[in-house]
């Protein structure tokens, strides 16, 4: 097994934990984790199919490279923007879930005006 193959794999894998953990959690946090984790993975495959491309004699091909950093940078301010929305929810609401289920629930609770 050669070292691309072993990244190749290692990429599929965190693809595949990402896909989980957005699937699974609700908490808004771990989504975006579980996104951040996603994201690393499509970078690593990206990384590998720049490095086979150079591995075959091709020469190295910049395009996937480009797509990479580009990437890191786009997800880095993503994640940034997602913490900073889920904090002003927090400060706003005092929690961190989107549950419309509760102000549903509270509305049956107070009593109508007539």
């Amino acid at each position: 097994m050669n070292a691309a193959t072993l990244f190749g794999l290692c990429s599929a894998g965190l693809i595949g934990l990402g896909l989980y953990g957005l699937i699974i959690h609700p908490h808004p946090l771990r989504k975006i984790l579980a996104f951040n984790v996603l994201g690393n993975g499509v970078f690593l495959l990206f990384g590998v199919v720049a490095r086979r491309g150079a591995a075959a004699g091709m020469g190295g091909d910049p395009v996937p490279k480009a797509l990479v950093i580009t990437g890191i940078v786009v997800a880095f301010s993503a994640t940034a923007l997602a913490i900073a929305l889920l904090l002003r929810l927090f400060h706003e609401t005092g929690r961190t879930t989107l549950n419309g289920d509760e102000s549903k629930d509270r509305s049956k609770d107070s009593p109508r005006e007539s």
